[in-house]
């Protein structure tokens, strides 16, 4: 029973009527004295909303908090943060090779479908992403379930939150009278998720914030985590075939992260959020390490493992073989495994253009070395196929490239091995023809590399998708003009006049507009239906289905080009998690990792994981000891910024082209920040701004100023007082001025 005598604050806090019926009363004296309206009594204060970072501004100290904090979680581990001898922080507990996971014990189950009902519920109608990012959808439906979904205690709701904007998504391609509504179900799920996520953020501050941040983000779960038994055991009897064959670890069978959640949802704006760029910015530089979930290892090494930690390159190993795996490190070495390739390319096609005669066709060292670093290229991007699965690989800017040359490549090296063995000329000449074709393959991958993130090729990427579906598509509708002419061509005996490749080449020709043969020669199909065929195909092809490809084409490039932000940040987030490898056959160089599966994956059945992990590595380290040691030299040096003084600018070096900004007419621009404010202007700063924050109605301006300030003058010449008095009159006229528009518009 609730008691009558009310305490607290829900005592003293007044009703809507109450406060319209107090604010309706004005005074008229204060009025004709000082110009304009006032209310009397004042208007009350809106409570806090009881949770952390519920606040709708931040104060200033706050923001400085903030601030700091993320300052902190950019530079280099203090004195007393120590790390283990392996560079992570925090420090394993014991020496067991594989730790437990923390998470373990999360009702990911039981989160994912209460999150369900709860979007069900709340969204009956279809909205567009403006209209829920709107103060009104914001208030009532969006803020409550964020506060309902919070818990900083569980970092599996952002996960939970994807999965179920995943299945939403997949509903609404089978539910046609549902669809609109259940894309508004999945995009009120990627927002949710975003607003929690920065809200995990703002909570946690320093380098517990980092992690507990990168926990959400790149900690695995399993969708059937806390289900019952039976729940579990109807679903997946038994273990997947590749925990069967020791091809995946059985304790990260069916685990995601919420990261690879969002990009095979594609949910760019989730992707976008500052503090989803925080985790992937650091997990990219190496800052942030942990084990990832893999689909399949093809030369699996699973007897060490480590949570998710913060790597301390001063306490590491000087050749640690996991720096090869480091995204960045990763995607450089990838630069130049490519820029080998197309060289050994270029040389082989160069040296065989080079003979005439005989042995214009003869196998040479050249193409021998080309094709054995070949090898190797394409056993690398199978191992990325097989690492992180389809979807998220195609993701990835070059993907469609490199699977174009890798079809090449073994096209040639069968035809060629076969005109090889059969001693046939015209085969061999066909594999040179078929290896040829992968110059307009190689060329445009080099530049994709180079400039990852040009809205250029990014836009190209996707009107290509869209340029081979609609070709595909009018291909097919066209084929019955092509069959149709094929049979008008035929004569009274049955002969026919022109072959299907013959009309095809017409067809082509009048598609893209090149020549108009077919139309003149249609006459000799049939001197009527002939040309009306052609002529109508003309009209569909070079007409209608160009306007509708450049409409489409057009379309897909405005919105990219809108989106720009969050395009280049997915494709970010997209190369960062799949530059995280699991498997052991990425530490090796090709053409070594040929070698490396040859010889390790038999001598891994003979050994215990403990023996073939010490031979790994050893193997790894011999192999791979420059690039280790430049790694190491280049991290420790660069890896994360040095400490200096929380938000501030750090000294600048004297370079010749600071000296010349010095002469420049604008040098002062730049000079002002070398240096940090005096502890006079600071506490001057910090007095204009309690003032201008604090209560004007019980406290006078001068009372306020002289008792933060104490018995310190105010400085006249900066002209602060003046300008914090007029400010702050000027937020009371605006404030009367809003209290009465609210009164006039409820009708008070």
């Amino acid at each position: 029973m609730a008691s009558d005598n009310t305490t607290g604050p829900e005592a003293t806090r007044p009703s809507i009527l109450e406060s319209g019926r107090m604010a309706s009363s004005f005074s008229s004296d204060n009025a004709s004295t000082h110009g304009h309206i006032t209310i009397d009594p004042p208007r009350p204060h809106l409570f806090k909303r009881d949770t952390v970072r519920g606040e709708s501004s931040r104060s200033i100290s706050e923001a400085l908090r903030l601030a700091r904090s993320r300052e902190e979680q950019e530079t280099l581990l203090g004195e007393d943060e120590q790390a283990d001898d392996d560079g992570c922080f925090p420090p394993r507990k014991d020496d067991n090779p594989r730790q437990p996971n923390p998470h373990s014990d999360l009702p990911v189950y039981t989160t994912i479908h209460r999150i369900r009902r709860l979007i069900i519920a709340g969204i009956d109608d279809p909205y567009s992403i403006e209209q829920l990012k709107s103060p009104r959808i914001n208030v009532s439906v969006i803020r409550p379930l964020v506060d309902h979904l919070y818990d900083p205690d569980d970092v599996s709701v952002v996960y939970c939150l994807l999965v179920n904007r995943v299945q939403f998504l997949r509903e609404q391609s089978y539910q046609a009278h549902h669809q609109t509504v259940n894309v508004t179900r999945a995009n009120v799920c990627e927002l949710i998720a975003s607003r929690v996520l920065r809200r995990f953020d703002e909570d946690h501050e320093g380098r517990p914030g980092l992690l507990m941040l990168a926990n959400v983000l790149v900690a695995g779960f399993e969708p059937f985590q806390g289900a019952p038994k039976e729940v579990v055991e109807a679903s997946h009897p038994s273990l997947h075939w590749t925990a069967k064959w020791h091809l995946a670890r059985p304790d990260l069978q069916r685990m995601l992260t919420a990261l690879e959640v969002a990009i095979i949802s594609e949910s760019k704006m989730f992707l976008a959020t500052s503090a989803c760029q925080k985790i992937v910015e650091n997990v990219y530089r190496g800052r942030i390490i942990y084990t990832p979930t893999s689909f399949m290892d093809i030369l699996p090494d699973h007897y060490k493992s480590r949570v998710i930690s913060l790597y301390d390159p001063r306490k590491a190993p000087i050749l640690n073989q996991y720096r090869l795996i480091v995204p960045r490190t990763r995607a450089i070495i990838e630069l130049f495994q490519f820029l080998l390739l197309l060289v050994l390319y270029v040389l082989a096609m160069a040296n065989k253009e080079g003979t005439i005669g005989p042995g214009h066709l003869k196998f040479t060292s050249h193409e021998l070395v080309f094709i054995i670093y070949a090898m190797g290229w394409n056993l690398d991007e199978i191992a990325s196929i097989c690492e992180h699965g389809w979807t998220v690989h195609t993701e990835n800017l070059w993907s469609f490239l490199d699977l174009t040359f890798v079809v090449i490549f073994w096209a040639y090296f069968g035809v060629r091995m076969h005109g090889m063995m059969t001693n046939d000329g015209s085969v061999s000449k066909l594999a040179l023809d078929i290896l040829s074709m992968a110059m307009p393959v190689l060329l445009p991958r080099l530049a994709f590399c180079l400039m990852p993130e040009n809205m250029l090729f990014i836009s190209l990427r996707a009107m290509m998708a869209d340029f081979t579906f609609l070709t595909v598509l009018a291909a097919w509708c066209f084929g019955g003009f092509l069959i149709s002419l094929r049979w008008l061509s035929e004569n009274q005996d049955g002969y026919t006049r022109h072959s299907v490749i013959t009309i095809a080449k017409w067809m082509l020709w009048i598609w893209f507009g090149l020549d108009g043969t077919g139309v003149g020669r249609s006459v000799e199909m049939h001197w009527f239906l002939g040309p009306t065929l052609m002529i109508t195909f003309a009209f569909l092809g070079n007409t209608l289905f160009l306007t509708i490809l450049v409409a489409m084409l057009s379309n897909t490039y405005t919105h990219l080009a809108q989106n720009a932000t969050a395009e280049i940040q997915f494709r970010r987030a997209v190369l960062t998690f799949e530059g995280v490898k699991s498997d052991a056959i990425f530490a090796y160089r090709p053409p070594f990792n040929v070698a490396a599966l040859l010889i390790l994956l038999p001598v891994k059945w003979m050994l215990s994981d403990r023996w073939f992990h010490k031979v790994n590595i050893t193997a790894v380290r011999v192999l791979n000891a420059p690039i280790l040691l430049l790694v190491s030299v280049y991290e420790r040096r660069y890896l994360w910024k040095r400490g200096s003084t929380p938000l501030t600018t750090p000294p600048r070096t004297m370079t010749w082209l600071t000296m010349w900004e010095r002469f420049g007419a604008h040098g002062d621009l730049h000079a002002v920040f070398d240096r940090e404010p005096p502890q006079e202007v600071t506490d001057e700063m910090d007095d204009i701004d309690d003032v201008l924050g604090g209560d004007f109605e019980n406290h006078g301006y001068m009372q306020a100023m002289r008792a933060r300030r104490g018995s310190r003058s105010i400085s006249e010449l900066s002209g602060a007082w003046s300008r914090s008095m007029s400010r702050a009159n000027g937020y009371r006229r605006t404030s009367m001025r809003d209290d009465t528009a609210v009164m006039e518009e409820a009708g008070v």
